[in-house]
């Protein structure tokens, strides 16, 4: 007779938390720390942006997560919520241009700095997700994965998600038939055969490579 097998360990996904926006504080004599987070670095179309969020840890939203966890019309619904009830928030973008000029690292660099400048409270430090450590108005600490640790950044990660689709959502009435609304400027069959037939548009990343690649070959 065999032995029985042992019973499946179910795999529990901690949540993100104010744990890291508490040592933050404690670290910089106190003041606001922000989280801050991009969207779209790696679509063939669009800009990128960012988003940086001052939380109040006396009126969170219930929910916030990693924006890539949540539904789209769960991230539309927390998005007023966080709004409303943060202390501060800020939206920044990087256009297509931008990003030819300065490559995707810096013009997401540039995104996250004009998010954290509209914050209406000046923060002291920035927990920017990702490990890489963007020059911002402030203190910054790099968090890999941020967005699954941090309810600041995770907040964050919602905001330049909302911003950036809804504007990638108007861009497809611009430029019609390229697929924009459904998958955001990112690599899709509707997107490939449309770019085959009609060619890139002005919001097109012309340092993409199949961007160049489809320039060169006219």
């Amino acid at each position: 007779m065999s032995p029985p097998k042992p019973a499946a360990t179910k795999i529990v996904r901690a949540f993100p938390t104010l744990a890291l926006e508490i040592l933050a504080r404690e670290g910089s004599d106190g003041g606001h720390v922000c989280g801050v987070d991009e969207a779209g670095r790696g679509p063939w179309a669009g800009p990128v942006s960012a988003a940086a969020v001052i939380l109040n840890p006396d009126d969170l939203p219930p929910g916030i997560d990693d924006s890539k966890a949540l539904t789209e019309k769960r991230r539309a619904l927390l998005e007023p919520e966080i709004k409303t009830r943060a202390l501060a928030w800020g939206v920044g973008f990087a256009s297509v241009e931008e990003i030819d000029e300065l490559n995707i690292l810096h013009a997401t660099g540039l995104a996250m700095r004009r998010a954290v400048e509209a914050l209406t409270h000046p923060p002291v430090h920035a927990l920017v997700d990702g490990n890489y450590r963007f020059k911002l108005p402030c203190a910054v600490t790099p968090v890999v994965k941020g967005d699954s640790r941090s309810l600041s950044i995770a907040a964050a990660s919602i905001l330049a998600k909302t911003a950036r689709d809804r504007l990638m959502i108007e861009m497809d009435a611009t430029y019609p038939g390229y697929g924009f609304a459904s998958h955001k400027g990112y690599n899709a069959p509707i997107h490939q055969q449309a770019l085959n037939t009609l060619g890139p548009c002005p919001e097109h990343r012309r340092s993409w490579a199949p961007i160049k690649a489809l320039l060169e070959a006219v």
